[in-house]
């Protein structure tokens, strides 16, 4: 754990009883706070139609992020680009480029981040999008390459800018096409962590160096709940998994406070589905927290932790995040 680099990964969740509003100020506390504790980046997600999710126009958020920081990189994790033409992508990470240099990451996603219906209000019916996702990204490199100088179509700003890109995934697919390109990948561990063991494994096996990098960088994001006690962790994670019951049962609700036992208690399939999906959480003590994430930094040749905290309190919030950066002292 003394080499990992570190890193947040916020989906601005709106808390009960507050709003957007102040759901993206504790995003921007939230950066503030990890890049005095010197962690790598925070990374904000596209998601659409979600009452309790603030974060769907992405690259503003980040804007807004990265002139509320100094050095931290922002950046996607990710931009679902079958929701975009490759040109626009181009144009507004180019532009972010262009006024926060070297501090802008492009994750990119093959999902819609968000249901069936509202993928075709965003796609305006073409659903075939997913199926063009390798194709876009090597549109989005043509476009940000120098060499694209004598093309018809070119992405300005953006064209002759070094905006690292990242493939997002959560399965074995995503393993894949970043091997195959020789890129970055990070997994989404934190909400299905079903494939990710088969997905490092394909990852580093087939990885191809590219003039984007030399050898696999893998990062994984997990969920990490860390306080003084393993108890007041356990307690403290109760929000966690209530939000994600909701998730599983399609009965979305807001960032919760904690709760004496989790609302699903004795419904066997909710425990099931949210275990299953949840099955990826660091929760505990700072001891427990490092022994367990040694193990599995080591077991799947991770290269960078990605912690995102679902904790209602703000303070102890960003203590979780301290904790996590004490593991390493």
């Amino acid at each position: 754990m003394d080499k990992i680099v570190l890193s947040a990964l916020d989906l601005a969740p709106v808390k009960k009883g507050e709003n957007a509003a102040s759901a993206l100020a504790r995003t921007v506390k939230i950066a503030q706070h990890i890049e005095k504790l010197d962690f790598e980046r925070i990374w904000v997600a596209e998601h659409h139609n979600m009452e309790y999710i603030a974060s769907s126009a992405t690259a503003l958020l980040i804007q807004h992020i990265a002139s509320h920081t100094k050095q931290l990189r922002v950046g996607s994790g990710g931009i679902m680009l079958p929701n975009h033409a490759p040109l626009v992508i181009a144009e507004q990470f180019g532009t972010l480029e262009t006024l926060f240099p070297g501090r802008i990451d492009l994750g990119l996603g093959r999902a819609p981040g968000t249901d069936q219906l509202t993928a075709m209000a965003l796609r305006r019916n073409n659903l075939n999008t997913a199926f063009q996702f390798p194709q876009d990204v090597k549109d989005l490199q043509r476009y940000f390459s120098a060499d694209n100088y004598d093309a018809k179509v070119r992405a300005f700003p953006g064209e002759g800018l070094d905006i690292p890109l990242y493939i997002l995934g959560s399965s074995t697919d995503s393993a894949y096409l970043a091997a195959s390109l020789g890129l970055p990948y990070a997994f989404a561990t934190h909400f299905a962590p079903a494939q990710f063991a088969s997905a490092s494994m394909i990852y580093h096996q087939n990885f191809v160096p590219s003039a984007a990098l030399e050898k696999p960088y893998f990062i994984a994001c997990v969920n990490v709940i860390a306080a003084d006690s393993t108890e007041e962790a356990e307690h403290l994670s109760t929000s966690f998994y209530n939000l994600f019951a909701g998730i599983v049962t399609n009965t979305r609700r807001p960032l919760s406070a904690p709760t004496d036992e989790v609302i699903y208690k004795g419904i066997p399939a909710i425990e099931q589905a949210v275990h299953s999906m949840a099955s990826c959480a660091f929760i505990g003590d700072k001891t427990k927290i490092a022994a367990e994430m040694d193990k599995f930094v080591k077991d799947h040749q991770v290269d960078e932790i990605m912690a995102t905290s679902y904790i209602f309190d703000d303070e102890k919030c960003l203590k979780s995040f301290s904790l996590l950066r004490e593991i390493q002292d």
